[in-house]
């Protein structure tokens, strides 16, 4: 993150504060490689709406009474996902650690 807020700040980096929030919306709208999830929808529920998305000038609004089970079966599905690809991406990383350690044999004394 820290690289991005410098590619975007001027020569100086005396304003990398005014870049904070688009850095900050690009990490919350893309999908991470440890969770496959993008955070953005993990917390809300839905994709991200970004400033060049088309917007329909008629917007209708629907009352569905299983919005928030739905919502909260959605969330929770998409966080054990989240913990699920963690796990297998934390294993693939002791995994690729463990090739190339010896495991010593320490004697007392």
């Amino acid at each position: 993150m820290d690289a991005k807020i410098a590619a975007l700040s001027n020569f100086r980096k005396t304003d990398w504060d005014d870049q904070l929030p688009f850095v900050t919306l690009n990490y919350n709208a893309s999908i991470h490689s440890s969770t496959k999830q993008i955070p953005f929808e993990m917390m809300f529920g839905r994709l991200p709406v970004l400033p060049f998305d088309y917007q329909d000038a008629n917007v209708t609004l629907t009352h569905d009474s299983e919005h928030v089970k739905k919502l909260n079966q959605f969330l929770s599905k998409l966080n054990e996902q989240a913990k699920l690809n963690i796990i297998k991406n934390q294993e693939r990383y002791k995994q690729r650690y463990d090739t190339n350690r010896s495991d010593p044999l320490y004697n007392i004394g």
